[in-house]
């Protein structure tokens, strides 16, 4: 199985994203890039890639542990960037060193350390329409995206659960599944 960790948004705040992310979907060269579908927006705290089924179990009695090692903390979606000319993102706010700290954990626990990038916390909303990493329209179309709701600033909410998600590629964009989820701080 294709797996990660991560922390779902709960739907009032995926939807204030939604209802800013629409008027840019409208922009020049919007329709070139490849949107994220707001089911499967989530933070990735770590991605595992593929993993033995019969491994599965381990992995998710050390998350229970890291879950209950780490207290939920206040998050919102805010602000925008880009991966270069890769990718579009929304940003967080809030307790974000707390969520830092969950990731960290997570990523030592189960030997998923990303020290080459870092952890960048965010939520994908959409990539570049071609292979080569160009954005639509050419150089900064991206960032000019990005600009466009630099201002967004959603409701706060209570990042109370981890959740091992399972990834499922193939035809269309990709689909995730809930395997297991823990609450934070008990």
């Amino acid at each position: 199985m294709r797996l990660f960790v991560a922390v779902n948004p709960p739907a009032p705040a995926k939807q204030e994203l939604v209802d800013a992310v629409g008027p840019l979907r409208e922009l020049p060269g919007a329709d070139r890039l490849r949107w994220t579908e707001p089911a499967g927006w989530h933070l990735t705290l770590a991605f595992l890639g593929e993993v033995p089924a019969d491994e599965v179990p381990a992995l998710e009695h050390a998350l229970a542990r890291v879950a209950g090692e780490h207290p939920e903390h206040r998050l919102r979606l805010s602000g925008s960037g880009t991966f270069g000319e890769r990718a579009l993102w929304a940003g967080v706010e809030g307790e974000v060193r707390a969520l830092r700290e969950l990731a960290a954990a997570v990523q030592r626990t189960l030997g998923a350390e990303d020290e080459e990038r870092g952890f960048h916390p965010h939520l994908t909303l959409a990539r570049s329409g071609t292979t080569r990493g160009r954005g639509p329209g050419g150089p900064g179309a991206l960032a000019a995206l990005a600009d466009a709701m630099r201002g967004f600033r959603g409701r706060e909410w209570r990042a109370g659960r981890i959740q091992l998600m399972r990834s499922e590629t193939g035809y269309g964009p990709a689909r995730y599944t809930a395997v297991e989820g823990w609450p934070l701080g008990t």
